[in-house]
């Protein structure tokens, strides 16, 4: 599978990508797994764009940007009309943000054009999930293969509450999947979305990403990629595009979380509350699409789940990370390391691009809910695995829902 870190290869628009190689030549870790994000690269990174909504362009063309998001840039040395103009493309490491409190994310319209939406990919790194041993905690056999269906468009009809993360790394534009969930602080109104922590924050050796951005049903219609290369952005968001006005992960991940090894990925998930870049009429996330899943934290253990369907776009070959898949499968037990908790492992041919897509089960009331997002999966597709959840994704959950309670 695929993860959000560069590779010895090299992509279009001469960023790095792996491509299909099984070894990241920079780390030449063999025998681990890697984050499965679509991820970074191809994307225009040049692309310039009008701010406006939570970064508002004034008739003068000075940008505004509320006072708080202003004075948290300037606290780490950072212009805000510089950040507008390009600024936000340099990830000098004494300048990339890591701290839990310091997501920040302006609003760039129109950053997001379907050109950059379309184009952006994955430099990845391959593994070999080989040397996962009985020993660390319980690991059940590997899954068959279960080949992902495509899910029937509309995705709106079909899947309202799926769509995709867009965002820029170090590396490139990149993108993830997720998914509208509710949001206990306003019901029926909700703007949170879920997704994997990889697909915000690049962990122990980096820091937030930028320009986060949700796309739901992301090219509704289902059109191929050559029907895509004149579309409007109308045509791949016909929903809007809704930036990122908050993001948090796990303390875990921030700490923990690497491409390989499977390092923090028991806990690699992530919720954003989005806000849309252009008016909604007053409508929330949820309103907009007409749906959103409840999350369950206390979803049975992974031998009394009996079944699991994990949703995403995957982009890495045969796939074009340009429609929407799914997989059903009944899960097992995967343990990276005997200290973490074990998480869902089911067979899955989806690749890269399907992280941070939701997986769906009964949950505990009976009802269809979200209990698990992919995180990892090996160089040879076959099966994802996605964090069982639990008091820290709830904690996580509840902090940014209280963020926005009485907003």
């Amino acid at each position: 599978m695929r993860s959000t870190r560069p590779s010895s290869h090299t992509g279009r628009g001469g960023r790095a990508r792996r491509g299909n190689s099984p070894v990241l030549a920079a780390v030449a870790l063999a025998s681990a797994l890697a984050l499965t994000a679509t991820a970074c690269e191809s994307g225009d990174a040049t692309a310039d764009g009008e701010a406006s909504a939570s970064a508002t362009a004034s008739d003068d063309g000075k940008l505004r940007i509320p006072d708080d998001i202003r004075d948290r840039l300037r606290e780490h040395g950072i212009d805000v009309d510089k950040w507008k103009d390009g600024a936000w493309k340099n990830w000098d490491r004494d300048d990339w943000l890591r701290e839990a409190n310091e997501y920040i994310n302006p609003i760039i319209e129109g950053l997001w054009n379907p050109d950059r939406m379309r184009e952006a990919e994955e430099p990845d790194q391959g593994v070999d999930d080989s040397d996962l041993s009985g020993d660390q905690g319980v690991t059940d056999p590997t899954p068959e293969p279960v080949e992902a269906q495509a899910v029937p468009p509309s995705y709106h009809a079909n899947a309202a509450t799926a769509g995709k993360v867009f965002f820029d790394s170090p590396e490139g534009s990149a993108v993830c999947s997720a998914t509208v969930v509710k949001d206990p602080a306003h019901p029926g109104k909700s703007n949170l979305v879920w997704t994997a922590g990889h697909c915000v924050h690049a962990g122990g050796n980096g820091g937030w990403y930028r320009n986060i951005a949700f796309v739901p049903s992301y090219n509704d219609d289902g059109k191929p990629v050559a029907e895509l290369e004149n579309a409007t952005r109308e045509d791949v968001a016909p929903y809007g595009v809704w930036w990122g006005d908050w993001a948090q992960t796990s303390d875990q991940w921030i700490e923990q979380g690497g491409s390989t090894g499977g390092d923090g990925a028991p806990y690699d998930f992530a919720v954003i509350h989005v806000t849309p870049e252009k008016g909604s009429d007053g409508k929330s996330l949820e309103e907009m699409v007409g749906s959103a899943l409840p999350v369950d934290f206390k979803a049975p253990a992974v031998p009394q789940v009996k079944s699991v369907t994990a949703i995403g776009y995957p982009a890495a070959p045969p796939y074009d990370g340009q429609k929407l898949f799914r997989c059903q499968d009944r899960p097992g037990r995967l343990s990276v390391a005997a200290s973490d908790p074990t998480m869902y492992r089911i067979g899955c041919t989806m690749t890269g691009g399907s992280s941070g897509g939701g997986w769906v089960a009964t949950g505990s009331d009976g009802k269809p809910a979200l209990v698990s997002n992919t995180s990892i999966g090996p160089v040879t597709s076959g099966w994802l695995a996605g964090p069982r959840l639990g008091d820290v994704a709830k904690g996580v959950y509840d902090s940014v829902s209280e963020k926005y309670a009485n907003r």
